[in-house]
């Protein structure tokens, strides 16, 4: 059946067949979402001269007003209808995807796994720079097939029924995806953030056809922490201890009440809108505030894909999903270990300086028994493809050079 979202969208049911897909919401969820925006109730200013409280009310306000008064889904929507955009049926979840295909020869078909509070708009200003380097100062041998899919429970894939959508099984999904639905023989796979766990995933799984995969997260930390702890160990043990002591009270939320702050997430513009906007000034290389690193208008692309598909919830049931209650004390260490313990896929890395986690190479080296590739870029952080689309379309065209 298809699915009625909170915001009068409608996607079509899918099937087994491989459907074309077209993005339009409804004029009146764009007039619902400004009249919402109209009748905020406003909370007090905070105490501190900073972002330790949360999102500052003036900043809360500028991006309302943004939201409200200037920004405008139909240029997005249209930009998003450039690019091939499909629908299937796979595991019983329609699942989304675009397909943007290179006019090189050769071509290397590349999977990129978005992750939360992303979507597939992370990846918006990278697909032309893939599927054809020869514009933006790449090679045609650089050139790729580009399959972004939408996770089961976000944008325009469909919000699972039943228990049970964890990484690995979205991993299964994807690969199923390349593989039996567009009939690639090799392939390649990145991700960062939750995508990241689905690339872990899939190079545990080593599902045919894959021949590597590269990440910007890496989920590789040792079962225990060193006891001599070098400098470069602290740094990550100093920077995964602060994430978990006072960095991850959204994730605690997600990970065990998803439908409680659900119903703040899919009834309240502003919630929505300040619970992911305070993600990318957290995590983004900024100066202090996100729009250093995103423009309003990025961010608010990202954002409104959220408010118009009505998946706030859904989305927020991946933490639960995927972490379970492990995750005051060992979110790092939950997701870091495949089902066999050591990746043996060949597996790349880039470490962009504003990451959340950047962990020593050594501790990599005892998770994935075959790196091939480890760089450290200059700037970027969480969202590394949406806040640096130049480096990292280049680090694309170096990781899988020796796989075409």
């Amino acid at each position: 059946m298809s699915q009625q979202t909170q915001s009068y969208f409608v996607l079509p049911e899918a099937t087994e067949e491989i459907t074309p897909f077209t993005v339009h919401i409804p004029e009146d969820a764009i007039t619902d979402l400004k009249q919402r925006l109209k009748q905020i109730r406003w909370p007090d200013q905070e105490l501190v001269t900073d972002w330790s409280q949360g999102v500052p009310l003036a900043a809360a306000k500028k991006l309302a007003n943004y939201w409200g008064n200037e920004y405008d889904w139909r240029k997005f929507e249209t930009r998003l209808n450039q690019f091939p955009q499909y629908r299937t049926l796979i595991d019983g979840v329609g699942i989304y995807f675009i397909h943007a295909q290179s006019p090189h020869a050769n071509a290397l078909p590349l999977l990129l796994s978005h992750g939360w509070p992303g979507s597939i708009i992370e990846f918006m200003d990278v697909i032309e720079r893939l599927i054809d380097p020869t514009k933006f100062g790449g090679k045609a041998e650089d050139a790729f097939h580009v399959v972004i899919p939408a996770m089961p429970g976000f944008g325009f894939s469909d919000k699972p029924r039943e228990l049970g959508w964890n990484p690995g099984r979205i991993a299964k999904a994807y690969a199923q995806l390349m593989t039996e639905k567009l009939g690639y023989k090799k392939w390649v796979a990145q991700g960062g953030d939750f995508g990241s766990a689905v690339t872990h995933s899939l190079a545990d799984m080593q599902p045919e056809g894959l021949l590597a995969a590269h990440v910007n997260l890496l989920f590789v930390v040792p079962d225990k922490y060193p006891k001599n702890p070098t400098a470069e160990e602290q740094k990550a043990i100093d920077g995964i201890e602060a994430y978990l002591n006072k960095k991850s009270g959204y994730a605690d939320m997600m990970n065990t009440r998803p439908q409680t702050i659900g119903y703040a997430l899919d009834d309240s513009p502003l919630a929505l809108a300040t619970f992911i906007y305070e993600k990318f000034w957290e995590w983004t290389d900024n100066n202090g505030k996100p729009e250093d690193a995103l423009s309003m208008e990025q961010m608010l692309n990202d954002i409104s894909l959220y408010w118009f598909t009505g998946t706030g919830t859904s989305a927020a049931r991946l933490y639960w999903e995927g972490v379970g209650s492990t995750i005051r004390t060992h979110l790092f260490f939950a997701a870091s270990r495949a089902a066999t313990g050591i990746i043996n896929l060949p597996m790349a890395a880039t470490l962009f300086p504003s990451e959340t986690f950047t962990p020593p190479k050594k501790w990599a080296e005892a998770a994935w028994s075959d790196i091939f590739y480890w760089n450290h870029v200059d700037k970027g952080g969480h969202f590394a493809a949406f806040e640096e689309p130049d480096i990292f379309a280049e680090e694309m065209w170096k990781v899988f050079q020796s796989f075409r």
